[in-house]
């Protein structure tokens, strides 16, 4: 099924996995996707990477998967920084032959030494698969993306996405859900019109949590560090201050109409299983 018609006519609730590299086997992720099929999710998206970590030939197998083997809608994820279009060609021809009708179109992380070959920015993937018949998904950036020099410039490069030819966004992950409610304003008043996903990411520890902060530049709020420092050192209470406060985020962005909810579970289904029943227990999910 195609993503934008499911949010056509609902609010979405979905999941993230990433594709297996060192001990998670193929047949382990499906396992995991498996469990994650219990709560019911719209869809599942897997992540590509070009980045040399030797999981991106994985992305089209597990989507496969979720469709075929689980019945579920598949979002696969297609970075093109370094590609060129004959490489981006040969992605789509084993998306279509497996049956995969939608693509979460990224330019993906610079790496070192590797410069743009065909594809300078997202809008530039975008734009030469808006022929392939593929539904397209793309990013966006509640906080502005990290190497962008302005908020105006980075809200451009989304409407430019959109121009493209993109048929939905996803979020990157935030932490503090009044900044998404700016965001979204400020993109109806820049014409971006297409559904906007927001994508979360229940934190495990402050270690993760640091690292993302600055990886994504996303902005921690105080009070998710006064419940750090409440929970003090021990790993299972951060775990559980963390998934309990992105459940609290789902649901008031739920009850405030946002287009779908995007969960980052890490490849863990307790921690997914933990967002469904929170949404269940809000009244915004079938229990």
């Amino acid at each position: 099924m195609r993503i934008s018609d499911i949010l056509a006519r609902k609010q979405s609730f979905s999941y993230e996995i990433f594709p297996p590299k060192g001990e998670l086997s193929c047949d382990r992720a499906a396992a995991i996707v498996s469990e994650l099929k219990g709560n019911d999710p719209d869809w599942v998206s897997v992540t590509f990477s070009a980045g040399g970590t030797g999981n991106s030939r994985h992305t089209v197998e597990i989507a496969r998967r979720v469709q075929d083997d689980l019945g579920l809608t598949s979002l696969a994820h297609l970075t093109c920084i370094g590609a060129s279009v004959s490489d981006v060609d040969g992605y789509v021809a084993r998306f279509r032959q497996a049956g995969i009708e939608n693509v979460l179109a990224l330019r993906g992380d610079r790496i070192p030494g590797r410069e743009p070959v065909d594809f300078s920015y997202a809008s530039d993937l975008i734009s030469h698969l808006k022929g392939t018949g593929l539904c397209i998904g793309a990013a966006c950036y509640p906080e502005g993306h990290v190497e962008c020099e302005s908020p105006t410039r980075s809200m451009e490069r989304l409407k430019a996405k959109q121009d493209a030819g993109a048929d939905f966004l996803v979020s990157q992950l935030f932490f503090d859900n009044e900044l998404f409610y700016r965001f979204r304003e400020a993109a109806l008043k820049a014409r971006v019109k297409i559904p906007i996903v927001c994508g979360i990411m229940p934190f495990t520890s402050t270690k993760q949590i640091q690292r993302m902060a600055f990886t994504c530049g996303a902005t921690i709020p105080s009070r998710v560090i006064k419940r750090l420092v409440a929970v003090g050192d021990d790993p299972d209470d951060q775990r559980r201050a963390g998934v309990e406060y992105a459940c609290e985020q789902l649901c008031d962005l739920a009850g405030n109409g946002v287009d779908g909810l995007h969960v980052y579970c890490m490849n863990r289904p307790d921690v997914a299983k933990a967002t469904h029943d929170a949404l269940a227990g809000c009244g915004y999910l079938g229990a």
